[in-house]
């Protein structure tokens, strides 16, 4: 095995700990790294330390946000009785890619998986609870991932909304667009022939 200088050495150290950056990827990394301009180097490491200093969770809805409460949550256009439940704050991005959601949103960071020892006590369920309480929601849309956890939570979710009187949705999943029936498996098309609606 190489061995690289110390310096080099714990910036791969530190780069594998990225979500998908395994030992090769790191190298790369941190050798592009090593070959950029002192002024890349030190805007990289300046961007990392703003987003640590800068960047906090809002206190409504839990997204990633630099001002509180965020732009979602303090927009005037946005319609504050619709809410958008969603596991991570990147899921965000997708929902708002449509185009056609006008709503806010609740990020829970996590999803329910009591095999690894994730409750609801570990995401932010408590605080969606007393927010739709506390304002007069019409709807929340659960749009957790089609995993069994996301599943899971949905469903939980929707036992705890439904007893304060909400209307609860599930967002659709099926197959996809541009894809073959012939090749979708079975949990897939159950889920499409159970969200058929009509035209």
């Amino acid at each position: 095995m190489s061995k690289f200088a110390e310096p080099m050495t714990r910036l791969i150290d530190q780069l594998k700990k990225l979500p998908g950056v395994g030992s090769k990827s790191a190298q790369r990394l941190a050798f592009h790294i090593l070959r950029s301009s002192e002024d890349d180097a030190e805007a990289l490491a300046s961007a990392i330390r703003d987003v640590k200093a800068n960047l906090r969770l809002c206190s409504i809805c839990n997204n990633i946000t630099d001002v509180d409460p965020c732009v979602y949550c303090s927009s005037a256009t946005r319609n504050q009785k619709l809410i958008c439940v969603v596991e991570e704050a990147t899921n965000i991005a997708a929902v708002e890619k449509t185009r056609h959601f006008n709503g806010v949103y609740h990020v829970l960071h996590g999803s329910l998986s009591p095999l690894h020892g994730i409750g609801p006590e570990q995401l932010r369920i408590a605080n969606l609870l007393s927010r739709v309480a506390k304002n007069e929601t019409e709807e929340v849309i659960l749009a957790t991932n089609p995993t069994v956890e996301g599943e899971a939570t949905a469903t939980y979710l929707a036992q705890q909304l439904k007893r304060q009187g909400l209307r609860v949705t599930r967002i659709a999943m099926g197959i996809p667009v541009g894809s073959d029936i012939e090749y979708t498996d079975e949990v897939t098309m159950l889920k499409a022939m159970e969200g058929r609606r009509d035209l």
